[in-house]
């Protein structure tokens, strides 16, 4: 399958970053723009957000539930057993990059697009996708603290004042000004689009600056990046295997299984790399590596597994719901799923 255009964007600002990293001065200019790009990213994730419709989804809190415990115990979980492989598969650094990666929050534009185009319960994946990312920027920096150590910068008070800072209070800021903010953020949609990618493409080109000066790939191979392709894979396999049937054997219908697994199976690049770059300093650009190599290859599986699902029967709307099923956030009809469904391919390659 072709390469995701954004990851390609990324990939370029990798080369980047690598033939003319940011030193000296130019070091501190880029690395203050990075840190106004993470505020100004979370300040639009909180005006994006919309305080009724999230809190209508908590009648639905056992979909939710599911999510969350995927995304923020299953996940870590997967990530602690992987130490095993340290340093014989992964390295100390590339180890620390992975279990990262696995306590980052799920994704929302992904998980909806092909939630969709499985023809599963498309405002389900709506939700869920939306409190993940709400947990996330609380739950991610703190577990990260907790079991990645020093490496992440630990419990001091400067590391917790900088997420406070960068990441919470800007949200909140969104939240608060969402009234005024909405209507303006709903008719540039393309434009703040083009606003998000670039500043995530700044915390990369600041992160891998960072470790072009400081030297820190000269510590991966070829071999070592070989294995952690490998070690995700099977991550995601296992992810994808133990969303899906988990989930019917939680008594969840069909719909609801679709949603469940593709918004448990998978992590948000845009919400990653932020969270990175104020957790990890220095080691970020080694530390969102295993997030970007992930994100690649959730989305060319996700397709994979979104096309096949839209051709069983249950998904042609002939016996849509097993016995048992819950709608997790009420019913589509068929014109919205249709439309719902031309646009999620689209949705998907530019999703974070």
């Amino acid at each position: 399958m072709p390469i995701d255009p954004y990851i390609a964007a990324l990939l370029g600002t990798v080369g980047l970053a690598a033939l003319l990293p940011a030193r000296d001065t130019a070091a501190d200019v880029a690395s203050g723009a990075s840190t106004t790009a993470v505020a100004l990213l979370f300040f639009l994730y909180g005006a994006r957000l919309s305080t009724r419709e999230a809190l209508e989804g908590l009648r639905h809190w056992r979909l939710h539930l599911a999510v969350l415990l995927c995304t923020f115990t299953l996940f870590p979980l997967l990530g602690l057993a992987a130490e095993g492989l340290v340093p014989y598969v992964l390295t100390p650094a590339l180890y620390s990059g992975f279990l990262f990666l696995t306590l980052v929050p799920s994704t929302i534009q992904s998980s909806i697009a092909f939630t969709s185009m499985a023809r599963g319960n498309v405002p389900a994946a709506i939700c869920a996708g939306s409190f993940s990312s709400l947990a996330g920027i609380v739950l991610t920096p703190l577990l990260a603290a907790g079991l990645l150590g020093h490496s992440a910068g630990g419990f001091s008070a400067d590391s917790l004042l900088k997420i406070v800072l960068q990441l919470l209070v800007p949200f909140l800021a969104g939240q608060f000004l969402r009234r005024w903010v909405g209507p303006f953020v709903a008719r540039h949609k393309r434009v703040l689009g083009l606003v998000d990618r670039g500043s995530i493409l700044l915390v990369v080109y600041t992160a891998f600056s960072q470790g072009m000066v400081q030297g820190i790939w000269h510590q991966v191979s070829p071999a070592r990046l070989g294995a952690l392709l490998g070690v995700e894979a099977v991550l995601l396999t296992v992810m994808l295997t133990l969303t899906w049937y988990g989930a019917k054997w939680l008594g969840f219908g069909r719909a609801d299984r679709v949603a469940i697994q593709f918004a448990g199976s998978k992590k948000s690049l845009a919400a990653g790399l932020p969270m990175a770059s104020v957790l990890f300093g220095a080691e970020a650009s080694l530390a969102v590596l295993p997030l970007m190599l992930f994100h690649q290859m959730q989305l060319m599986v996700g397709a994979v597994i979104a096309k096949r699902r839209s051709r069983e029967p249950a998904a042609l709307g002939t016996a849509d719901e097993e016995p048992g099923a819950t709608a997790a956030a009420g019913p589509v009809s068929p014109p919205a799923r249709t439309a719902a469904t031309r646009t999620a391919a689209g949705t998907a390659r530019r999703s974070g």
